[in-house]
């Protein structure tokens, strides 16, 4: 008969797993011998390993949250730097294009040539005129040194007629004293003449006696009448009439005779002529004597040759024909120029970009050809956030990590300069926050960074590359404008001032 295990068995299934032993208990003696077997296990370089791991972990972790502490960094930042269109400045035909996308230039070095002929041609119509306006220049010179010589003779012809005038009023008072001595000589002739005539008819004197006074009365009567004449005739010479009116005596003339005398005005008028030929003008109101006063004004010394040579540079002939000269000179300059600008060089040292340019094209005076990149004219634009912007300042060292060479090369930088501007507001659209469903954005502010010791020819930099700046609070600042927001006012040649207030 079968017992009671044997019952219980029967009903199981015989699929039925058995049961496991029972286990043991952590805390048991048998559990804790079983895990420090585990333990003893493991091989010994996976225990290196996780140290190596470690160790690697603290020496990056160290370093960047040291970084992090001391620097203000951002990772929207790239390459810039300045850009030469490259244009013609005269028009004509394309006969050469000397270089090509990304060819490395120096300034100076030829990058397009036009057609020259054209410009040639205009170089030498140019010169022609040149010599004719030369030419002309001689002739208006030969021609102001006989107008000089013509007034030199004409100032000497009036200073004659002035000195001519002189004499003859000399002359004239010479002939009145002559009269009043014939006068004299008249009165007493006649006087004795009448005495002896008294005598002669009481017949107390000869008839030969009376006869000798009786001619020396009619010789002196003859001579006081040739002495009138011979004053009459000087004053006619002066162009006074022969007896002065409202009894002025007859030695007598006007103060301004050397204005009226016709010899005299002759002579200052053809002076005056030749001298407005020669470019000096004078008044019609000018007496000879302030007419010749003004002239030798012209030179301390008075030296005639040296006023008349200062008056010949002068003359408006001469002044012409320099002035055409000068345009000959101007015009040749400019042919000269055009022609030269046939060579279209390079302005800085670059990179050609963007040739758009090919031989037989018919291109414009500022037309562009192509685009040189600076190598060395470069920066580095990096758009801190507002919140980043509190310990920045110009003059702060930088260390720059350029995307295109990795962690391995580094560049240096300083801080040089804030934009007066964020990028939102120098954006072509700006953005409208005046509709009243404003969301505040944090801001991004450009900052320029100037490289430091950069050489191209080792590592260049090409505009547009993105770079990671790191920039230093806490180091000392150097350079200008070092520890300031702003950089100093720039003052230069051009520089205008500002007008004083009022």
């Amino acid at each position: 008969m079968p017992d009671g295990n044997s019952t219980e068995s029967a009903g199981k299934s015989p699929h039925e797993p058995a049961p496991s032993p029972p286990t043991p208990k952590a805390d048991t003696p048998i559990a804790q011998a079983s895990l420090g077997k585990q333990l003893q296990g493991r091989p010994l370089w996976m225990w290196i390993a996780g140290g190596v791991l470690a160790l690697l972990a603290l020496y990056e972790a160290i370093p960047w949250a040291v970084t992090a502490f001391r620097t203000e960094s951002t990772d929207d930042a790239y390459v810039n730097g300045h850009v030469t269109f490259v244009a013609p400045r005269v028009p004509g035909q394309v006969v050469r294009v000397l270089v090509d996308d990304n060819n490395r230039v120096r300034k100076g070095t030829l990058l397009v040539q036009l057609d020259k002929e054209p410009y040639q041609i205009k170089v030498d119509i140019a010169q022609a005129a040149l010599t004719v306006a030369q030419a002309d220049l001689v002739t208006a010179q030969t021609k102001v040194r006989g107008l000089e010589s013509l007034a030199l003779s004409q100032r000497f012809d009036l200073a004659n007629a002035m000195h001519n005038l002189n004499n003859q009023v000399a002359d004239l008072h010479s002939k009145v004293d002559a009269l009043q001595a014939a006068s004299a000589t008249l009165i007493k002739a006649r006087a004795d003449f009448g005495r002896e005539q008294q005598l002669y008819q009481q017949q107390v004197i000869s008839k030969q006696e009376f006869d000798s006074f009786q001619e020396k009365f009619s010789v002196a009567q003859a001579q006081q009448q040739q002495a009138q004449h011979d004053a009459a005739s000087v004053r006619a010479e002066l162009g006074l009439p022969p007896t002065p009116k409202n009894g002025d005596p007859l030695s007598g003339i006007p103060a301004n005779l050397d204005q009226s005398y016709s010899a005299v005005k002759v002579a200052q008028a053809r002076l005056m002529q030749t001298a407005a030929e020669l470019g000096s003008f004078h008044s019609f109101k000018e007496s000879p004597d302030e007419m010749l006063a003004e002239f030798y004004k012209r030179d301390a010394s008075g030296n005639i040759n040296a006023i008349f040579d200062e008056i010949s540079r002068n003359a408006p002939d001469v002044k012409q024909a320099e002035a055409r000269l000068n345009e000959a000179q101007a015009n040749l300059h400019q042919a000269q120029l055009n022609l030269s600008y046939c060579d279209v060089v390079a302005d800085i040292d670059g990179v050609v970009t963007r040739r758009d340019v090919n031989p037989g094209d018919q291109v414009i005076a500022g037309q562009g050809l192509m685009a040189l990149r600076s190598l060395t004219d470069i920066w580095v634009d990096a758009n801190f956030k507002e919140t980043q912007l509190a310990n920045l300042r110009i003059g702060q060292p930088v260390e720059l990590d350029v995307d295109m060479y990795g962690s391995h090369r580094h560049f240096q930088g300083r801080v040089s300069g804030f934009t007066m501007g964020t990028g939102s507001t120098l954006a072509l659209l700006p953005a409208e926050n005046a509709t009243g469903n404003f969301v505040k954005v944090v801001q991004r502010l450009p900052v320029r960074i100037d490289l430091i010791n950069y050489d191209p020819d080792v590592a260049p930099l090409f505009i547009g590359l993105s770079v990671t700046p790191y920039v230093y609070i806490h180091e000392t600042v150097t350079g200008p404008n070092a520890g300031k927001m702003l950089q100093a006012s720039v003052s230069g040649a051009g520089a205008v001032s500002a007008p004083a207030p009022q």
